[in-house]
C-alpha cells in the first residue's frame, strides 16, 4: 500500500519507519530541504511541501492510497487549498491527526459522540473541512498531550512555571499508542470515524507530575492551590478500546517512569 504522510516531526517519522517496516511504501513530507536525506535514510520518498505554499509536487505526492495529515497549521485558507488538490486526486482515505483540545472545558467525560465540541475552536473548524468534503472519506483522530521519548513530562514544568489546576485528570498518551492506534485503522479500514487517543488512566496532575519530576531527580513542580479544583475534564477512549479492540501499550501513565529519554 502506498500512504503519504504529511508532516515528519516527533510522530511523523517514527510513524514513517514503522509503516514502511510494515511493508508499505511511503510518502514523506518536510518543509526543510536540510531534512530530506534523514527521510531518504529511513527509504522514504521524499517531498518538501508546506500547505501555506502549495507547489506543483503536492500532485505526485497525493497520487496514494492513503494520506496521514500530520502538521501543527491552523491555516483554516490553506487547509481549504489543500483540499481542492485531494479533489483532484484519486486519493479516497484521509487520516487528519487533531487533536482533544477541540472539545470544551468540562467538568465530565468527554467521547466523541457526545456534542461537546467547541465550533469556535480552529482546530474543530479545519476537521470538519474534511469530514463534510464527500469526494473522499477522512477519518479523525483526537490526540490527548503527547508523552515518551524526547517529551518527558519531567521537563514539562520547570524554571519554575506552575501547575495549574494540580487536582484535575491528566489526558496523555505515550507516543507508541499513537502509533498504535494509527496502524489500527489503517489495517482495519475504520474511515469516517472519529476517534479520542487518550490513556485509559487519569492520575491527577499532582500525582502525575510529581511522578514524572522525581523519576528524573527533580523536586515536585509547584502546584496553584488556587486553581485546585475549577475542572476535571477526562477524555475517554472507550471508542478506540470497543470499535478498534485496541490494546494501549500504556494504558496506565503511573507505571511509565523512571524512564529513558
Amino acid at each position: 500500500m502506498m500512504i503519504s504522510i504529511l508532516g515528519s516531526g516527533w510522530l511523523g517519522l517514527p510513524l514513517a519507519k514503522e509503516l514502511i517496516e510494515q511493508g508499505h511504501n511511503v510518502k514523506l513530507s518536510t518543509r526543510s530541504e536540510d531534512r530530506l536525506p534523514e527521510l531518504v535514510k529511513i527509504s522514504a520518498s521524499a517531498y518538501i511541501i508546506e500547505i501555506e505554499a502549495l507547489i506543483d509536487s503536492v500532485n505526485e505526492f497525493l497520487v496514494t492510497d492513503i494520506l496521514i495529515i500530520n502538521i501543527t497549521s491552523k491555516d483554516i485558507s490553506a487547509y481549504s487549498l489543500l483540499i481542492k488538490q485531494i479533489e483532484k486526486s484519486t486519493l479516497k482515505q484521509v487520516l487528519f491527526v487533531s487533536s482533544t483540545s477541540v472539545y470544551h472545558t468540562v467538568d465530565s467525560v468527554v467521547t466523541e459522540d457526545g456534542g461537546m465540541e467547541n465550533p469556535a475552536s480552529v482546530p474543530y473548524q479545519i476537521e470538519q473541512l474534511f469530514c463534510l468534503n464527500k469526494h473522499f472519506q477522512t477519518t479523525i483522530l483526537r490526540l490527548s498531550g503527547l508523552i515518551g521519548y524526547s517529551r518527558h513530562p519531567g521537563h514539562f514544568f520547570k524554571n519554575g512555571k506552575v501547575v495549574q489546576q494540580p487536582d484535575s485528570a491528566v489526558n496523555l498518551i505515550h507516543r507508541d499508542d499513537c502509533i498504535g492506534i494509527i496502524n489500527s485503522i489503517i489495517k482495519q479500514e475504520e474511515w469516517g470515524r472519529v476517534f479520542n487517543a487518550c490513556a485509559t488512566m487519569h492520575p491527577t496532575k499532582r500525582e502525575f507530575y510529581t511522578h514524572a519530576r522525581v523519576s528524573l531527580g527533580l523536586i515536585a513542580p509547584e502546584f496553584n492551590e488556587r486553581t485546585a479544583n475549577i475542572t476535571n475534564k477526562i477524555v475517554s477512549n472507550n471508542k478506540v478500546i470497543n470499535i478498534l479492540g485496541y490494546d494501549f501499550i500504556y494504558p496506565d501513565l503511573m507505571t511509565l517512569y523512571p524512564f529513558s529519554e
